[in-house]
């Protein structure tokens, strides 16, 4: 009967409460005492308690068989629902950072590709999603922060005999997994044994300057390729990304002493440096000043036997001249000194031609003016008082020439002898 008859949810001819006409919603009870009756009927009961209804009188003819034909349809129901759930069970999803290992009977049967993937239901065959890309961090020496120390795993002897406490992370992702899921335990569990024994080993061929300054990146990165070849051994199918040194100092108990130490290293390396330092300014100055002495010596050197050859050569070709002439020559030696003899010393000039008789030379003024050069411009004739030259005399100084008196003092020793001789 469709929904839409008017006719439907009526209670029927046989019911006293209602006419043919009677529409509305159907009896709640009604259908109630319909499915109970039902039900009876299919555990071969029948629907009344008196017997009565279609069969009459309690006759059995026609129940039983009613009874087991809705049973075996309602089985047959049931079972082809359940039969369908437990296909649609074998329905799963590999994400794209996944990959689906399939087992049938516990056994690996294959791996499957990210995407909606089917295998057969449980019991048969099951399915575990493992993460390839994930990154994994175990950690060693410490739990959460660095000062949940786990001193068992921290505590680590060092090439010299002494105790260091190193606190690192070692983080890897899965590049196999099937060996990660079959061919190891607790792979989890190997990395953080594979690493403590990497770090172990490391740490005991090293000295403890070098395991807690220096050398920690070094330390960090063999442990790395350590973990990994020992992880490759067992076929855990785990990769290493990075092992990284979170902490690494001596143990508490001699952490003041341990301080002490450092301490007077750096300033024995401080006062290195400042001596290095004080060094490498004192060298290239004593450098520089022992090539400059070296260089004047050279030079001087190469001036006096320049000179010296010199004076040989002109004394040579003089006596060449003189052998020639000697009047000439020697008369013009005299003329060659006298020039210059009188060129580098001081003059006195006066007019004898005046009236004056009488010449009075205030000798110890001359000597005052002679020796404070200062008070006379170089080059210029100094003037002598007018008190002390007779009139109209005109007396003049020239005050002798610096390079002529550095460099002819010799010369004028010479000539002041020749003239001594000669009076």
């Amino acid at each position: 009967m469709s929904l839409n008859d008017p006719r439907w949810g009526n209670r029927g001819g046989g019911d006293n409460r209602g006419g043919g006409d009677n529409q509305g919603p159907p009896d709640l009870e009604e259908l109630w005492r319909d499915f109970n009756r039902r039900l009876s009927g299919m555990f071969g009961r029948n629907g009344a308690p008196g017997g009565g209804g279609d069969g009459g009188g309690g006759g059995k003819g026609p129940g039983p068989e009613f009874s087991f034909r809705q049973f075996g349809g309602g089985i047959g129901l049931i079972a082809a629902f359940a039969a369908v759930i437990w296909l649609a069970s074998g329905f799963y999803i590999v994400d794209a950072s996944q990959r689906g290992i399939v087992l049938q009977f516990g056994r690996f049967q294959e791996s499957t590709e990210p995407g909606l993937r089917w295998r057969l239901p449980y019991p048969i065959q099951s399915h575990e999603l493992v993460n390839l890309t994930g990154v994994r961090t175990v950690e060693i020496g410490y739990r959460g922060s660095e000062r949940n120390k786990v001193l068992k795993e921290a505590l680590m002897l060092t090439d010299d005999e002494n105790i260091v406490n190193i606190q690192f992370a070692v983080q890897y992702v899965l590049k196999d997994p099937q060996a990660y899921l079959f061919s190891n335990r607790n792979a989890d569990d190997s990395v953080i044994q594979a690493a403590e024994t990497a770090v172990r080993e490391i740490v005991g061929k090293s000295k403890m300057d070098f395991v807690l300054y220096e050398g920690r990146e070094q330390v960090a990165a063999n442990a790395q390729k350590l973990t990994q070849d020992i992880l490759d051994r067992y076929t855990t199918g785990i990769q290493v990304s990075k092992v990284t040194m979170q902490n690494a100092q001596p143990p508490e108990q001699v952490q003041a002493a341990f301080d002490d130490a450092v301490k007077a290293g750096q300033d024995r390396e401080r006062q290195k440096n400042e001596g290095q330092a004080y060094a490498n300014d004192v060298i290239p100055r004593a450098r520089g000043a022992a090539s400059r002495l070296l260089e004047e010596a050279d030079a001087y050197k190469g001036r006096v036997v320049a000179q010296a050859e010199g004076d040989a050569s002109r004394f040579k070709q003089v006596y060449a001249e003189y052998a020639k002439a000697p009047e000439v020559t020697r008369q013009r030696l005299y003329l060659d000194t006298m020039q210059q003899v009188l060129s580098n010393s001081s003059k006195v000039m006066v007019d004898a031609k005046g009236n004056g008789n009488l010449l009075y030379l205030p000798l110890d003024k001359l000597m005052q003016v002679t020796a404070a050069p200062g008070s006379v411009p170089a080059g210029e004739p100094a003037q002598l008082p007018r008190a002390a030259t007779p009139a109209g005399a005109e007396n003049t100084i020239t005050p002798p020439r610096a390079d002529a008196l550095s460099g002819e003092s010799r010369t004028r020793e010479t000539t002041r002898n020749r003239e001594r001789g000669e009076r």
